[in-house]
């Protein structure tokens, strides 16, 4: 039964994850992107699936997966309780929630032409 310290753990064996923080919790990102949290209840995380990859797992371990409330879990974020699933499931989840982040990333630098977009603001005079 893993923890939210074997999240982590597997977490950050991602190539190039890094642990920050967002609203308060620890999340996972990489490829500038979050893949994964630990939420503020630490029995459970959260992972940004594909809806498609989202319905698999919930087939498969529907005590162990459940969708984000709203539009998030509708667009494929997917909670996931640490003690209803093995650690061969947390890290497939994670594989997968990490691949996500790295082709958001790879699809955004083809459609900037890999320019940094980000609008800086001006000195005032």
């Amino acid at each position: 039964m893993p923890s939210a310290k074997d999240f982590r753990r597997l977490a950050l064996a991602l190539d190039g994850a890094v642990e920050s923080a967002h609203m308060g919790h620890p999340d996972f990102r990489a490829h500038g992107r979050i893949f994964a949290t630990i939420q503020h209840d630490a029995a459970w995380g959260a992972l940004m699936l594909t809806p498609d990859q989202q319905q698999r797992l919930l087939g498969d371990n529907p005590d162990g997966f459940k969708p984000a409330a709203g539009a998030w879990g509708a667009s494929g974020s997917t909670l996931v309780r640490f003690a209803s699933i093995d650690e061969e499931t947390m890290g497939e989840a994670l594989t997968l929630a990490w691949q996500n982040a790295a082709a958001k990333a790879a699809a955004k630098k083809r459609r900037t032409g890999g320019k940094d977009r980000t609008v800086k603001k001006r000195k005032k005079r």
